[in-house]
This record gives structure tokens, C-alpha cells and sequence, in this order.
């Protein structure tokens, strides 16, 4: 053996010397590429292509490097756009509606017995069958039902509707053609069912009691309506918000020039792709898995990536940067939702990194507000519920 610490440089080049030059290289590589780009003033898209263009010397090594840049973006006339700014107010009777909703959270079902009426929950088993074989999804155990809530079809509704505890029947419907499940569209089905149990729902009062459970340590009614009043309308802000941002981005494509880098449309893709396939198997859908394919997110891909290079320039050329006090009124406002938004506010600056939503959602305005000020701007006249819900509004 050798003395300890006395190992041959000579042996030491042959084991790690391959290794060691070719980190060398690449480091030296890296340098000389990127002094050469910032020479060039050139910003660059994705990941270079490097190709040594003749053996290594010891002292010399030469290469070619192919890249994309960063396009031209080129912004046309934002003066003809028309963005419709929606405007609401939380009313009394969306506190009230609100409320409602709680309520029903607390509801207390109580056994009856009679036999079932419209608004009462039925439990109940039920069997279907076509052409005397039972098809998916056609058999239950122990369902809750309420009647007239048009979960189920109307037919079944009633069906149960005057059954008693106990009580069986069979009866037969037919599925509607344009029904969700096409293996039973526009079928005749026939159902086996057994009413278990009738109970009514029993509302709970908005008192002290009921103010207690949500966190309102006076009970105080008012305070509850005031709290509600505060939330409903932090929430049709950002609604409204969103609404905007929708028409400010697709304006923004709409009236920019720019030539999409393929090369980040496949790294955005691959992104998407990952995050597709983790969300199918938190799902525990393996199947549908199979089917994706990087491919599959290319437009939705391009169309980010797009997105991404408009604003980038426009907050580059305008100076539209997230400012400190942006970030922290974005971060305050984010934690009011918990019960100690202080302790929240704290943990969020404790490492840069957690500030990276509030940032971008920062710069997202900016680009927003720069836009508004300069496109065609209508108020439209909405209230909460058709701005929460659209449909049935």
C-alpha cells in the first residue's frame, strides 16, 4: 500500500483524470457560451444544442452552440379594445342566502312516521334492470335521497313519494335520450325499490348559538352577517378580478406578434404532461394515464408560453414589477381566510421562495391596470349571484 496522504499523482490522473477535464470542459464551455450571449445581447429560449466541432487539446476546444432566442414581441394598438368591467354589491339577501346555505349545513334529520313527502330524506335500496339484467350503476344499498331536490329522475322521485317505511314497489321509467350514462339512454329500465327509513330535516336557528359555531366568540348575530358581508365580498373581488384578467390575456394575444420558441412549447408541455399524470394518480386513474401524451398539451402549451412572453415584455418595457407593498397587501389579504392571518403573514416571509404566487399574481395587475388604462373600458351592472354562478343566474 501507500503512505497515508502519499497516493501517485500519476495514478491519480489516470483514475480521475478523464473525469476532472471533463468537468473542466464544462465549465469552460458554459462560461465561454455565456460570455458570448451577453456580447451578443442575445436572450436565450430553452436549452443550446452544444457540438464540438474538433477533438479536445489540452489547451483549446471549440464548439458550435444552436439555441432559439427569446422573440420579438410586437404589441399592436391597445385603443380599440373593449373590456367589460362587471360591477356588483353584496346585498343583504346574499348575506341572507349565505346563511341559508350554513344552516343547511347544520341541519338535523329526525325519523318520521309517515309516508314520504316531497322535501323528506329516503333511504333507501334499489335494484334496476333492462331487459331483466341489471346494468352499471343501476343498484344501491342505504341511498339517501331527498325528494323533489331533482338529483334522481322525476319518475323515481315519484315513485318513492307516499312509500312507507318498509313498504316495497316496482315500478319502470325510461331514461331520457340525451341522458348522461349512453349505455342507458333512451332505455326502458325497470327498478326494485325498499324504503328503509322517512326522516325530515330540521333547520337550526340563527342565534347566539349558531353564530358560536362559526367563530363568532360574542354570538353576536350581527357580527356574523358583518364577517359574511366581508368575505362574499373579497370573493366577488376576486371573481371580478379574474373575470378581467380572462379578457385582458385574450386581448393581449389577440393584438401581439410574436414567433412562439418551440422549444419552450415542449418544455411547457412536458410540464403540463407531469402534472396531468400526478393528478391522474393521486386519482388512482391509471387508464386514462395511458392515453397522454406530451402532444396532447402542445396547443394549450403554445398558448401559455405566449401568454408568458407578452407579459414578460410588457413588464419588462413599462417597468411593471411587483413592488414590496403589492406583495405584502396580496400576502395580508391571503391570510385573512385563516383564524391567525398574523402567524400566516410570518411563515409566508420566512423564505423568498413562499412569495412567488403573490409576485407573480402582483405583476399580474400591473399588466392588468396597464391594460385597462389604455383599452375601452364598459361597466356592466351584475349582481353577486349572477357573477358566482352565471348559469343559473
Amino acid at each position: 500500500g501507500f503512505r497515508p496522504g502519499k497516493v501517485p499523482l500519476k495514478m491519480i490522473a489516470q483514475q480521475y483524470g478523464p473525469r476532472v477535464r471533463s468537468d473542466v470542459i464544462s465549465d469552460t464551455v458554459q462560461t465561454t457560451f455565456n460570455d458570448a450571449i451577453r456580447e451578443q445581447n442575445l436572450r436565450v429560449a430553452g436549452y443550446p444544442r452544444i457540438e464540438p466541432k474538433q477533438a479536445a487539446t489540452t489547451d483549446q476546444f471549440e464548439f458550435s452552440a444552436v439555441f432559439e432566442v427569446y422573440p420579438e414581441v410586437k404589441l399592436g394598438d391597445l385603443s380599440s379594445v373593449k373590456i367589460t368591467r362587471p360591477v356588483a354589491q353584496v346585498t343583504a339577501a346574499d348575506v341572507d342566502n349565505t346563511l341559508e346555505i350554513l344552516r343547511k349545513q347544520q341541519i338535523r334529520y329526525e325519523t318520521v312516521s309517515r309516508p314520504a313527502e316531497r322535501g323528506d330524506r329516503a333511504i333507501v335500496d334499489f335494484t334496476g334492470r333492462i331487459d331483466g339484467v341489471e346494468f352499471p350503476g343501476g343498484k344501491a344499498h342505504d341511498f339517501a335521497i331527498t325528494l323533489g331536490e331533482g338529483r334522481m329522475l322525476p319518475e323515481f322521485d315519484l315513485a318513492l313519494t307516499g312509500m312507507s317505511a318498509g313498504e316495497s314497489k316496482t315500478f319502470s321509467l325510461t331514461f331520457p335520450s340525451d341522458y348522461h350514462g349512453k349505455d342507458v339512454a333512451g332505455k326502458i329500465a325497470e327498478f326494485d325499490l325498499l324504503m328503509k327509513s322517512i326522516s325530515v330535516g330540521r333547520l337550526p336557528s340563527v342565534d347566539e348559538a349558531f353564530a358560536k359555531q362559526y367563530g363568532i366568540a360574542s354570538g353576536s348575530v350581527d357580527e356574523l352577517r358583518a364577517e359574511i358581508a366581508e368575505n362574499l365580498s373579497l370573493e366577488l373581488k376576486r371573481k371580478v378580478e379574474t373575470v378581467l384578467k380572462n379578457q385582458v390575456l385574450r386581448a393581449l394575444r389577440e393584438h401581439a406578434q410574436l414567433v412562439v420558441p418551440k422549444s419552450l412549447v415542449e418544455l411547457e408541455a412536458a410540464n403540463l404532461l407531469d402534472r396531468a399524470r400526478a393528478e391522474l394518480k393521486r386519482r388512482g386513474d391509471d387508464a386514462a394515464d395511458a392515453n397522454l401524451t406530451a402532444e396532447t398539451f402542445r396547443p394549450q402549451a403554445e398558448e401559455r408560453v405566449a401568454i408568458g412572453l407578452i407579459l414578460n415584455e410588457i413588464v419588462r418595457v413599462h417597468n411593471l414589477q411587483a413592488k414590496p407593498e403589492q406583495v405584502r397587501s396580496l400576502v395580508a389579504e391571503g391570510a385573512q381566510s385563516y383564524e391567525q392571518p398574523d402567524a400566516v403573514i410570518r411563515w409566508h416571509y420566512e423564505k423568498p421562495e413562499r412569495l412567488n404566487e403573490f409576485e407573480f399574481a402582483a405583476v399580474e395587475r400591473n399588466v392588468i391596470d396597464w391594460t385597462l388604462s389604455r383599452a375601452q373600458v364598459t361597466d356592466q351592472a351584475t349582481s353577486f349571484s349572477a357573477m358566482m354562478d352565471p348559469v343559473s343566474a
